[in-house]
């Protein structure tokens, strides 16, 4: 059975359990990280040098870093229509998984910790205006792609990208700043939130 290390609220950890719903994977689930057991503990460390969750177990096998994980699971537990072999097919779903690690993260990052985690460090009026201003125009950007497709974010049918973004939308309608217009978005939303593993690991009342 399939460990994971990490607690249920960390947005990377969430990617894993969805891709274990989606997937029908049996797993264990250990609460690391704030609030919980410390990641920077000596048998925390010798599983992942970074002290950062999430960490999965597959056996013998160890492996962090939440993309790398949830890539190993569709390789080695889901479906082709997920996560196909066709390098193009591939090659789409994976820049959307990169650009939500890279630029939507970084975009969200300041307006979360303000809004949501009201880390007194990220109190700045004009820095968490550029922030919502960043975020939203990120947001456009996938707005946009999902108009073009008409579903989902990498075209017409649920894909392995789909898990990482629909966990940052779930994110931006869970932060109390304002959001623009982005009706691509919204529906995308609602159709994310007709399966049960968005239910159960992200549209579930976590920020």
């Amino acid at each position: 059975m399939l460990r994971i290390l990490g607690r249920a609220s960390s947005i990377n950890v969430r990617k894993v359990l969805w891709a274990c719903a989606e997937f029908s994977i049996p797993f264990t689930r250990e609460d690391w990280g704030n609030g919980f057991r410390p990641t920077d503990a000596p048998e925390f460390l010798t599983l992942n040098p970074n002290a950062m969750v999430p960490v999965i177990q597959d056996g013998d096998f160890t492996l962090w870093e939440s993309n790398s994980i949830i890539r190993y699971l569709a390789n080695r537990y889901g479906d082709a229509a997920c996560y196909p072999s066709e390098a193009q097919a591939r090659a789409r779903i994976d820049q959307w998984i990169d650009w939500q690690a890279s630029d939507l993260n970084r975009a969200w990052s300041y307006p979360f910790m303000s809004r949501v985690r009201h880390s007194p460090a990220h109190q700045d009026t004009q820095a968490l205006a550029a922030g919502c201003a960043e975020w939203a125009r990120y947001m456009g950007i996938l707005d946009r792609q999902l108009a073009a497709t008409g579903a989902f974010v990498a075209g017409e049918h649920f894909t392995l990208a789909d898990i990482p973004i629909g966990l940052s939308v779930q994110r931006w309608f869970a932060t109390p700043i304002d959001h623009p217009q982005l009706p691509a978005v919204s529906d995308y939303y609602e159709r994310l939130s007709q399966r049960p593993g968005y239910l159960a690991h992200g549209r579930n009342g976590l920020p």
